[in-house]
This record gives structure tokens, C-alpha cells and sequence, in this order.
């Protein structure tokens, strides 16, 4: 499934930089790899994921391996996370209600 694979990618906090630094521009793997201190190796499999899900394109030029972030699978995750903001938001409501409440008794007691 598309949103596994998403989800999955997203789940990694070094994949979330990675794409947070391509928001910014195309960058080169050797470029990613910087602020991380791992081997070119897992580098190149936390890419391999973020392709696998969609989130990046790679272009190759020589030996040089250029990535791009691919938002649109975000927006299928976006959209299944909107279907379900509706369920916590009502909670959350309820949740303030009470609690406004709870203080306007308490204030009356006083």
C-alpha cells in the first residue's frame, strides 16, 4: 500500500531531514549525507526508501546521483490524516468544554 510505504519513510527521523533539506532545492547524496555521521551505505538506503515511497526523484549524471523531493505522495497521507483530524478535534473540543466548565463551577464555589 501507497501510505505504508509513506508512513514508513516518514517514520524515520534522518528520512524527514533528508527531505526537509530537499525543500530547498536538489541536492546530491554526498550532499544529504553530511549532517549525518554514517556511511555513504546508509545513506544510500534511507534514499532507496524515500524513492520507494515516492517522496524523491534521483537523477543520475555520471557518477553523480542527484535527488529531488516529490511532494505529491504527501498529499495522499495529508488527505488520510484530514479524514481522522475530525475525530480528535471533536475529543478535543469536548475536552475544553469540560474543562471550562470544571472552572466555572470552581468559580461559583468560591
Amino acid at each position: 500500500m501507497v501510505l505504508d510505504r509513506i508512513f514508513h519513510a516518514l517514520a524515520d527521523p534522518t528520512r524527514r531531514a533528508m527531505l526537509k533539506s530537499l525543500t530547498s532545492g536538489e541536492r546530491k547524496i554526498g550532499e544529504l549525507a553530511s549532517p549525518f555521521s554514517m556511511s555513504f551505505a546508509a545513506v544510500s538506503k534511507h534514499v532507496r526508501v524515500l524513492e520507494q515511497a515516492g517522496l524523491i526523484h534521483r537523477r543520475v549524471e555520471g557518477r553523480a546521483h542527484f535527488c529531488q523531493l516529490n511532494p505529491d505522495p504527501l498529499a495522499a497521507a495529508d488527505e488520510w490524516l484530514r479524514f481522522y483530524e475530525s475525530c480528535w478535534s471533536k475529543r478535543l473540543d469536548a475536552l475544553e468544554d469540560a474543562l471550562r466548565a470544571e472552572d466555572a463551577s470552581q468559580s461559583h464555589e468560591k
